[in-house]
């Protein structure tokens, strides 16, 4: 029963600065680079991914071949019967990971057969939220080491260790949160008014599923997000 396979989480973040204005859309500043990634596979066994120059210290981009590892580490982890979890990992992760590699096959392969909790919730209430404040609503402790804003800046200045340190607690946090979302087969959250909120969601299903299911009610948004927002690139 896939319920009972283990869970495995990843994270990345990117090394590209820039300033996102009011409302701007993030893929304006794409493509983008990856300066670090980590693994999960059981909580505390981390795995950092990230390019070393001749000195051993690490490079400003994480290089075509390690993507290329990654990826392919993740599709074993998927074929060993791990459920691989991401937030948000659909429209984001997999894509750059896919577009560093230059293998964006392998990337659709991965994001389809994807545990992305975040496009679940969207597919059942029409929006996105984050996973900060879904950790919040399940009472979840964390360190706010930086805001993810900062850490491409950090890391083009040299500040390796507390981008690992972010990306870690990161991974750590989305293991802990679909661990609580498999627990009660909901999403809770904090709102934008500092009030909990829950949506039942069922259980966790992958990104292949989810994609089948029809969209909820978007009328009561003046902008509603589109499933396309996350899942577009899937049909380039």
């Amino acid at each position: 029963m896939h319920e009972q396979n283990p869970l495995a989480a990843f994270d990345i973040e990117i090394s590209n600065v820039f300033d996102l204005g009011h409302g701007q859309d993030l893929l304006d500043f794409a493509p983008f680079d990856i300066s670090v990634a980590v693994t999960e596979v059981q909580v505390g066994d981390q795995r950092l991914w990230y390019t070393k120059t001749a000195s051993g210290s690490p490079g400003p981009n994480l290089d075509k071949s390690g993507a290329r590892e990654l990826l392919y580490y993740l599709h074993q982890l998927q074929s060993s019967g791990h459920r691989l979890v991401a937030w948000n990992g659909l429209s984001f992760d997999l894509r750059w990971i896919g577009h560093v590699a230059e293998d964006m096959d392998r990337a659709r392969a991965v994001a389809l057969d994807l545990y992305d909790p975040m496009f679940q919730f969207f597919k059942v209430a029409g929006f996105p939220v984050g996973l900060a404040k879904v950790a919040e609503g399940f009472g979840l402790s964390m360190k706010n080491l930086m805001d993810g804003a900062d850490a491409p800046v950090r890391w083009q200045a040299g500040d390796y260790e507390s981008v690992f340190d972010y990306v870690q607690g990161d991974v750590a946090l989305t293991l802990l949160v679909a661990k609580k979302i498999e627990e009660h087969c909901e999403v809770r959250w904090v709102t934008q008014r500092g009030r909990t909120s829950s949506k039942r969601i069922g259980v966790m299903r992958q990104v292949k599923d989810c994609l089948r299911d029809p969209m909820p009610d978007q009328s009561w948004m003046d902008t509603p997000m589109q499933e396309s927002n996350f899942s577009g690139w899937l049909n380039q």
